[in-house]
């Protein structure tokens, strides 16, 4: 693999600006419950859908989409514990219904509601001790988080964690998606799995990085 390392941090030279990188609104969420939305609403479908979805929740409730500082005081966040309030308030139809205006399901089949995903999530990180950005350290790489989410339906496959990681500030980790998997395809001719891809995205920006000294992994996924 470190072959294909090698060429896919080649590949990102030729097909990628890595000299100035802007990153997304997303990665400047304002609480954490936005990042819990996005990373479950992202999986399986065209973004501007998930963007959408985020938008309404914050119209609807006036909260802030966005924080000029990467972690903003907890005085100034929705925390998990009052997004649940709400959720609980509304139902998971009805959030899906009149707030989000979203009814797209974990999966076509045998899956739920991707707002009623949402307050699993949401529950999974309150049980865990997360209610404010300034809580996820507690969660990164936690098997036993981990677990507890991947048994939600539809989120078996990890990405929505790593995407919700990659949300709320962590820079070490890349959402290994379909996007991501063909840009790779197209440098090593071969269609990696999700672990794959993500070594091969950690090591290429490992490369990359002696080169452009502030990359990280999540920026190179985000160019990506």
């Amino acid at each position: 693999m470190l072959d294909e390392i090698a060429v896919v941090a080649e590949f990102c030279k030729i097909n990628l600006n890595l000299k100035n990188i802007i990153m997304s609104d997303e990665y400047g969420y304002s609480s954490l419950p936005l990042c819990v939305i996005d990373a479950v609403f992202s999986i399986g479908v065209n973004y501007t859908s998930t963007k959408n979805t985020v938008d309404r929740f914050c119209e609807h409730f006036q909260v802030n989409k966005t924080s000029f500082t990467k972690l903003p005081d907890i005085s100034e966040q929705l925390s998990v514990s009052k997004f649940l309030q709400i959720s609980s308030e509304h139902g998971a139809e009805g959030m899906a219904r009149n707030v989000y205006k979203n009814l797209q399901r974990t999966s076509t089949q045998n899956g739920i509601l991707k707002a009623e995903a949402v307050v699993n999530f949401s529950e999974i990180l309150m049980q865990f001790g997360v209610n404010y950005l300034q809580d996820v350290e507690i969660i990164l790489g936690n098997i036993n988080f981990e677990s507890a989410v991947k048994k939600i339906p539809g989120q078996r496959s990890g990405l929505s964690i790593r995407y919700f990681y990659m949300l709320a500030g962590a820079e070490n980790y890349v959402k290994p998606d379909r996007m991501v998997i063909r840009f790779i395809k197209s440098a090593i001719g071969r269609y990696p799995n999700v672990d794959e891809s993500h070594q091969i995205i950690v090591g290429a920006c490992e490369i990359l990085s002696k080169q452009y000294p502030t990359l990280n992994p999540r920026a190179l996924d985000h160019q990506i």
